[in-house]
């Protein structure tokens, strides 16, 4: 793990990985296991549960001190720029095809 924060609509989760590892049974492990956590702990007063999907970027080891801080200061960078205009701007940066009925949906 190298560097986690969350805001009330996503999570960024930083972490290196081995190529043998998979990123699909990773993201499961994660939501099954704070699910269950966020349950028994009470946190919530409606039943909790995550969105379908998942974003996944790749990062350069020379990029790490860039991406931790930015994860670091999601809420200062939250205030410019909405989390689903970023992450559109990151799948276009990326060069993934994208369709928009696809995207996470807006907190209700």
């Amino acid at each position: 793990m190298l560097q986690i924060n969350s805001m009330p609509d996503h999570i960024h989760i930083f972490i290196g990985m081995r190529p043998e590892q998979s990123v699909s049974s990773l993201v499961q492990n994660v939501k099954t296991e704070s699910s269950k956590w966020i349950k028994e702990q009470k946190f919530c007063p409606s039943p909790f549960a995550w969105q379908e999907g998942y974003g996944a970027f790749s990062y350069s080891k020379s990029q790490v001190p860039n991406v931790v801080n930015y994860i670091k200061n999601q809420e200062a960078h939250h205030k410019k720029e909405s989390f689903l205009d970023e992450y559109r701007k990151s799948l276009t940066a990326f060069d993934v095809d994208w369709e928009e009925n696809y995207i996470f949906k807006e907190l209700e």
